[in-house]
This record gives structure tokens, sequence and C-alpha cells, in this order.
């Protein structure tokens, strides 16, 4: 029962590869020396080639080496959009054999606290414009200790030299910045030092990025991935998808999320490709991006389709050149994947994955794509259908919790060993990794996506972790209790909404939009509850958990 969808297999795609006994680093190095005055990444007409890639790459590992003393397995946060400089920093803390630690540049100063401490990062690369969100992380304490013991902080407009029409936003016009501090480097300066790296040491197994997911707790957790892992989704992409050095990208997906890392940076590379970059969506450049380069693919998430074709300038952009769309975050809308058909002629091919799979665990045929549907099983991949109290295997059809094992499978949660334990089981001599996510299975091994039994609210495309807003919202002075759920949204799709229970003192006195600036303080936008509701209590079970499951289907109904 779990072989059905070889029936439906891409033509030409193996079912088994092996893979490359290298690191993700000697990828850049490979694609160098073949095209090394080729475009490697262009963003706002600024081209940067795979030689530069590779040079700069080795100069910033080099004065991680020898200045700041960083060594092999040491993790690096990355806390920046998309910009050159990203694709730099990560490439050069591989380069240096240490880990990357990507972040979200919406992050405020206490999410990111967390971070620093639980991954153990003493080195920090930020971008300026979120300078003040990491600022008190590097201020040294009483004792002269400081949360990041040295920060490298880069300027955009340093690689955007040449000149472009298009709508550039402020934070990468921005000037270089005169900031200084005795555990503070501009990029600019560890740059200046070219220095040289040493010998690269990191072996398949070695970790090497480290990004983070949350659950339940509402504490964010770290996804150990090896350079193995991340091999699997690169080089299982470009079989897929038979892609050659030729293929343009449009890179818009952020890159701390392993949907964007993937799919538009570290699968170029390795093929040896162009990414057109933009560090966040904005419709009215994208589509005249297309045309102007020629892109041939796109991995983005349905409301990206959406917002583009919604455009008053759709008609004008030329859309021609596309020849693949893919995808997931969330099921793209039947009415627009008809309209995309008709202007484009090419179907969306959807995929599913999480942070603990480094991106796709499952991805349609380029071939066979059903509408709303997560796909088959990867290459080299094995998922099922199981009950989720019992784990046994369920029947085609029947709804359970969908299951994986494969080598795109992270290696666990950074020093936790007690959540690494509960998110796996053996089977068949295989490590399943359990999902969280509730599926079905249909007769020809296509698998769908019913509900989830983690908690998670997908706003956009972004995950919002229910406990961690609820975790924020209990330090506001007026919150006696919080309950946060998913609501429906016509925009995001699913929006943050907070059940609140006020203190009897504050009660009546407070606003709803008092919680809401409140909370834009305290995290990131994408979390901030849209809608505040009052109430004088919470559901609870007989132990006195408060039952989050219950409000929700309540506000489902509605």
């Amino acid at each position: 029962m779990t072989n059905l969808h070889h029936a439906v297999w891409p033509r030409e795609v193996p079912k088994h590869l092996e893979l490359p006994e290298t690191s993700v680093w000697y990828n850049l190095e490979v694609s160098a020396r073949r095209y090394p005055r080729k475009a490697a990444f262009i963003c706002y007409d600024n081209t940067l080639t795979y030689a530069r890639l590779q040079s700069e790459a080795e100069a910033m590992a080099g004065f991680l080496q020898q200045d700041l003393k960083v060594a092999k397995g040491d993790r690096v946060l990355l806390f920046m959009q998309n910009s050159l400089q990203f694709v730099i920093a990560y490439y050069a803390i591989l380069r240096a054999d240490a880990v990357v630690v990507p972040i979200n540049p919406m992050n405020l100063t206490e999410e990111l606290r967390h971070y620093v401490k639980d991954c153990g990062a003493k080195v920090a690369v930020v971008a300026q414009e979120l300078w003040p969100q990491a600022a008190p992380l590097a201020a040294p304490d009483a004792l002269g200790h400081a949360a990041i013991g040295h920060a490298i902080v880069a300027a955009y407009a340093d690689y955007l030299t040449e000149p472009t029409d298009l709508k550039v936003p402020d934070a990468f016009k921005l000037p270089r910045q005169a900031i200084a501090g005795p555990n503070i480097t501009l990029w600019s300066d560890a740059m200046g030092k070219r220095r040289a790296p040493g010998v690269h040491t990191a072996k398949p197994d070695d970790l090497a990025v480290m990004p983070y997911t949350s659950g339940t707790t509402g504490q964010p957790k770290g996804c150990m991935h090896s350079h193995r892992t991340l091999m699997s989704t690169a080089v299982f992409g470009v079989e897929w998808f038979k892609i050659s050095h030729e293929v343009s990208y449009l890179g818009v997906l952020p890159y701390f999320h392993v949907t964007g890392m993937q799919n538009s940076m570290n699968t170029p590379i390795f093929s040896g490709g162009t990414v057109i970059l933009l560090p966040r969506w904005d419709r009215e450049v994208a589509g005249p991006l297309i045309a102007r380069y020629n892109v041939t693919a796109w991995t983005l998430i349905p409301t990206m389709v959406v917002d583009l074709l919604a455009s008053p300038n759709a008609a004008n952009w030329d859309l021609s050149s596309l020849q693949r769309m893919s995808g997931g975050g969330a099921a793209m809308p039947e009415a627009i994947a008809t309209k995309l058909k008709e202007l484009c002629g090419i179907a969306f091919v959807e995929g599913y994955g999480l942070t603990e799979t480094m991106a796709p665990s499952h991805v349609n045929p380029p071939d066979r794509p059903k509408k709303q549907c997560l796909g088959i099983p990867f290459i080299d991949t094995d998922s099922r259908i199981v009950d989720p109290a019992t784990l046994e295997e369920l029947p085609v059809g029947e709804v359970g919790e969908i299951v994986t094992a494969g080598p795109q499978v992270f290696l666990g949660y950074w020093g936790n060993p007690k959540a690494t334990a509960e998110a796996f089981f053996e089977r068949d001599g295989k490590r399943f990794f359990r999902t969280g996510d509730l599926g079905r299975m249909d007769e020809e091994g296509y698998f769908f996506l019913v509900d989830r039994l983690k908690r998670m609210i997908n706003a956009h495309g972004l995950k919002v972790w229910p406990a961690e807003v609820e975790a924020l919202l209990y330090g506001h002075p007026d919150v006696q209790e919080a309950c946060v759920i998913a609501a429906r949204d016509a925009q995001r799709g699913e929006t943050v909404k907070a059940m609140v229970v006020l203190k009897p003192a504050s009660r009546g006195k407070v606003e709803a939009e008092a919680i809401t600036t409140w909370a834009r303080e305290k995290m990131a936008a994408y979390k901030v509850p849209r809608i505040v509701e009052f109430v004088e209590s919470l559901p609870r079970s007989a132990t006195g958990k408060i039952l989050w499951r219950e409000l929700q289907e309540r506000e489902n109904k509605k």
C-alpha cells in the first residue's frame, strides 16, 4: 500500500538516488569553477557572479575563523532579509565548518534572545536595519558578558551600487551607518581584511543548518540538519523537475525558511542557475522582473499568485517565460489555478514539507499534478498514514497522521532529547517522523491534508505558534489568561485571534486595541493578534488545561 504512487511516478525520474558525499559548500565551489562569470544572484539589477560569491564567502569565512575564532560545529546566527549578503554569509558559515542559524528578520529582541540562548551562538551576522533588535543582546552586562559575543553588521546598500528603475525598499537604500563597539565589526571592515579560511573539513553528516520551528510548548526548537539532509532535497529537486544550469529563478520566499532556502538558494547554486532575488513580496516589482530576466521557475505560496493576478497591471506583464510554478504552505484555490493555466499554460505543482524535512517530503508529479493536493512521497521517501494513538498504518481513504522517513528528515531537536524522542518511532527498520498533520491517501498514492494535530496558525504562509504568542501575552500587565486560536481571514487565509481574560481590576477599562498595540512592540508583526476578544473565563479540562481545541471549533463554526 505504501508504493501505490509508483504507478504515477514521473517519467525519467529515478526512485532512488545516491547522494553526493560532499558538503553543501562544495556545490558553490563547483559552480564557481564551471560558471565563474555567470550571474548567481541578481538583486535590484545588481549582479553577484559565482566567482565573486565564492571569493566573498571565503573572505568572510576567514574572518570568522581567524578573528572571531569560530570553530567547527559552532552556531552562527544569521539575522537579515533575503539579500546578496545573506547568501554570502550563509555560505561563509558553511565554509568555516560552522552551523547556520537563520532567524526570521521580523523577530524582536525578546524573541531573538531565546534563539541566542538556546543555540548558544556567540557570533551573529546582522543587517543594520535589524541592529536595534539585536543591539541589547550585544551589550555587556555588569560582569562584562554579552549574549552575543560579537556581531558583524551589514549594509545592503554596499552591494547595490548599480542604478535601477525598480522600487527598492528603504532598508536596501540606507547607506552604511557608523555602528561601533568593542564587539562589533562592520561587514565592510571584515571583508576588507580578506582573510583566507582554513581547510574545509565538513563531512555529509556534520551539522550545517539549524532553522527553528515550534510546537505546543510554545518554545521554538532548533531543527538539526546535516549537509546530507540539505543535499537530499536539493539533488532530488533537480532530478524531479529536470533542472538545468540555464534555469532562472524568482527568489522571493524568505531564505530563513527551508522552502525559500532550498528552492531559491541551495538548489540553484547546486545546479548553477541564476536567481532573481527579492527581499519581500512586491507584485509591482515581481511582475516586470519575470519578463526582464526571462524567469523560468518560481517557487511560491498561493497568495502571491492571487495578489499578482489581482494587480491592475497584470495584463501588461509578460509571463510567457515561466515554465514551472510550484510551492505549498496552503492549497492553491482552484479558480486561481485555472486562471494561471489560461495565462501561462502551466499547471501549478503543489508540494508539502516541514522545517523538520528540509522542505519537500511530498511533491506532485509535474506531468500529473492534482489540485489542492500535497503530492506523492519524494525520491527515497517513505510516507504513510497512521492512527495517531496506535501508530498502526491505516487503509486508503482513512484520515490519520502523516508520518515520514527519508534522507531529508532532520536529526533531532537541538538540546531537547525529550521532544526528539516524542517526534519519532521505528517501523520496518526505518525512523519515521511524526508530522503532527492529519491527512489521507487516495487510491493512487496521492496525499491530502485534512487537519492539524499540532497547534499552528498559517497566516499568509507564515507559521504562528499559538502557545508562543500566549506566552508573550501573559507578559501584559492587564492579562490574566489568554488562549490564541486561528480565525478565518480573506487575505491571509488564517489570522491570529486572542481570547483574553483580563485581571479583575482591569475589566471594563482596557480596550482590545490596547492589547494589539502592546503586542506589536513585543512580537513579530505576523504573530500579533488581529482580533482580541475579551471573555469572562476559558474552558478547562478536569486537569485544568485550557481547552483550546473547543474554542477553535467554536470559531470554525462561525
